[in-house]
């Protein structure tokens, strides 16, 4: 059966709209700490070890994956998600700290791995011209999550209890995402015009600014270069520094602008929005500008953001340089696998995406941990965020670094095309 491309990428927002209500963890912290007599760290290990497990899986399950196809892969999600969810469930009705990490974090998290990477190189060969929209609007699905899940979840765990508010969602997660992994596969012969191979060579002839052609590589071949560590590094680092931001974002505006609860309450929320919207906004521009002036347009307004966030305790000035640094946060996902395609082709991109995504897995511990220690430590945010800032500045010379790299290789393409045979 043939198969519309936006539904496609409707089936992507599936996956990931279903697998991104981890972000609405927050909304059960409480409830589960009251269920189970948990301290607020003991808690939030759940989380963390569920964002660590989905890079880690995602790394090393990346080939296979590959291998399996979008739709098995998504199939396989959906088990492990929802089986978490469910697990989960169980955890908390027998009071069990370890089953609540075993099943909400170590099989959640291995869930969350494989279904944010199942349907990335699918988009990209079906949008070939617009890769990073593509991508950008599943990944959308993966930050607007939350907005979405939270409410839900509240409203089951207050009228059905909190056991039955996670069977209740792994179920429905569990049929929408196999509704919708059921519908992906890559492209065939007459589906699209031209085939993103031929759109690569096509933009890289012209000396398109965004396309940066290189040879299709397997994963152990983007291994064995310096970018794919390079890409890791800024990755990770965009990461550490917005997790950490959001992690204590609540309390942050409450000591340093006098924010009250509820107005705190109120920022996490437009910061969901922001964090989704960015994601599709800055994918898009990428496609114009390009992935590698896009990672430094990020890091440019970052350092400053973090640097001014710093010093500022102006309740506007504050609100505005937090909601820019989610943004760019955000944007830092959804222009990754895009900026991965143009580099390193799409051979083997899911694998080569699972491998950078060991990042996120690291940096959602590594945030919140750095910025809780250094909030103990000094009393305050301005080390951190000033920290922050510095790291930010490292990850703008690598990103310029790669750069100017690529628009070598490129260059030398061009010269190489329109040198005659002899």
């Amino acid at each position: 059966m043939k198969r519309n491309r936006w539904l496609i990428a409707l089936s992507a927002v599936g996956i990931h709209i279903c697998i991104g209500s981890v972000y609405a963890w927050s909304v059960l912290t409480k409830p589960v700490m009251a269920a189970m007599g948990l301290s607020l760290g003991q808690t939030t290990w759940a989380f963390s070890i569920a964002i660590l497990f989905l890079g880690l899986s995602a790394g090393f399950l990346g080939g296979f994956v590959e291998r399996m196809g979008p739709s098995r892969s998504g199939l396989l999600s959906a088990c492990f998600f929802a089986l978490g969810m469910l697990g989960t469930g169980y955890a908390i009705s027998v009071k069990s700290t370890p089953l609540l990490y075993l099943f909400y974090g170590f099989i959640g998290g291995i869930g969350l791995g494989t279904g944010y990477i199942t349907p990335v190189s699918t988009l990209v060969k079906w949008f070939p011209r617009h890769r990073g929209f593509a991508t950008g609007m599943a990944i959308m699905g993966f930050g607007f999550a939350a907005l979405i899940a939270g409410p839900v979840m509240q409203h089951l765990t207050a009228a059905y209890g909190l056991v039955n508010n996670f069977l209740i969602m792994g179920c429905v997660y569990f049929v929408i995402m196999c509704a919708s992994a059921s519908y992906l596969r890559p492209p065939r012969k007459g589906e699209i015009e031209q085939s993103l191979e031929d759109v690569l060579k096509e933009e890289a002839a012209r000396g398109n600014k965004r396309t940066m052609l290189g040879p299709q590589m397997t994963r152990r071949e983007a291994l064995h270069t310096w970018k794919f560590y390079a890409l890791w590094w800024i990755f990770f680092t965009n990461i550490t520094c917005g997790i950490g931001l959001l992690a204590v974002a609540s309390p942050m505006a409450q000591e340093v602008i006098g924010m009250t609860p509820a107005q705190a309450a109120s920022l996490v929320g437009i910061i969901g929005v922001v964090n989704g919207g960015g994601r599709i906004v800055w994918s898009t521009v990428s496609d114009w500008i390009g992935r590698g002036v896009t990672y430094l347009v990020f890091f440019a307004l970052e350092v400053a953001a973090f640097y001014a966030l710093s010093v500022t305790t102006e309740g506007l000035i504050f609100q505005a340089l937090v909601l820019l640094i989610i943004s760019c946060y955000g944007g830092g996902f959804s222009c990754m696998p895009a900026f991965l395609s143009d580099i390193f082709g799409v051979r083997q991109l899911a694998s080569i995406h699972g491998s950078i995504l060991t990042a996120w897995g690291i940096a959602g511990v590594a945030g919140p941990v750095i910025l809780a220690a250094m909030k103990e430590n000094t009393g305050g945010y301005t080390a951190t965020l000033q920290l922050f800032a510095c790291l930010l500045a490292l990850a703008f010379l690598v990103s310029a670094v790669i750069q100017i790299s690529n628009m070598r290789m490129k260059k030398k393409y061009v010269l190489q095309e329109q040198t005659p045979a002899e």
